[in-house]
């Protein structure tokens, strides 16, 4: 993490104007949390919150940032380069676990009870890494503020992400249980949907031997 004395600013221009962080937050589209990681230097603005940052505070970038630039480059490159390794390791992952599903699936419709075993243990393993993966992934997305595909994917390029979005306001107001059971019903839906294709494959298989 880098030293830097943006977080400082951010915080005296906010408490000389007697706002709350939540009062901040509402006004530049960004959750709470996303204002008190600024503050303590968790985290960094992109280029749009810092230029929404400029407008409510009535002070430029260049007055905000004060030498931090350099810094802030370094750490988005770094959160982008990790973001985007997090990504590939959960899709591999995920694909991996989808394929030894249909696998296992058709090993048992064909009744290869034995050869299961290691099918199994090789699922829970990508499972296993998958799951590590999505989990940091999101502690990055959280970290930064990061709510729909669109925000994502701007991010992952290290482009402008733009927050003011209809889709983005009601991801933020969305309750964190509601989207963790969704988060859950699309890995279930996902492993009964390998499942059910290596099922059919060995049915298929049956029919046809």
């Amino acid at each position: 993490m880098y030293r830097m004395e943006l977080g400082a600013h951010i915080k005296e221009h906010r408490t000389k104007q007697g706002l709350s962080q939540d009062d901040l937050a509402e006004r530049i589209y960004v959750s709470r949390q996303t204002i008190s990681n600024w503050e303590t230097g968790r985290t960094y603005p992109d280029v749009q919150s810092l230029l929404l940052l400029s407008n409510v505070f009535d002070a430029t970038v260049d007055s905000l940032i004060k030498g931090d630039v350099e810094a802030m480059a370094k750490a988005m490159d770094e959160a982008v380069k990790k973001y985007n390794a997090l990504s590939t390791a959960a899709v591999v992952s995920g694909a991996v676990f989808l394929a030894l599903a249909a696998w296992g699936a058709f090993q048992y419709e064909w009744g290869w009870g034995m050869h299961m075993v290691p099918t199994i243990v090789f699922a829970v393993i990508a499972l296993l890494v998958l799951v590590v993966a999505f989990m940091h992934a999101e502690r990055i997305k959280k970290q930064h503020d990061l709510q729909t595909y669109r925000e994502v994917l701007a991010f992952s390029r290290g482009e402008r992400v733009d927050r003011d979005t209809i889709e983005g306001k009601r991801e933020r107001e969305m309750k964190p249980w509601v989207k963790g059971v969704r988060t859950s019903v699309q890995i279930l839906v996902g492993a009964g949907v390998g499942g059910a294709i290596g099922i059919g494959i060995g049915m298929l298989a049956k029919l046809l031997a």
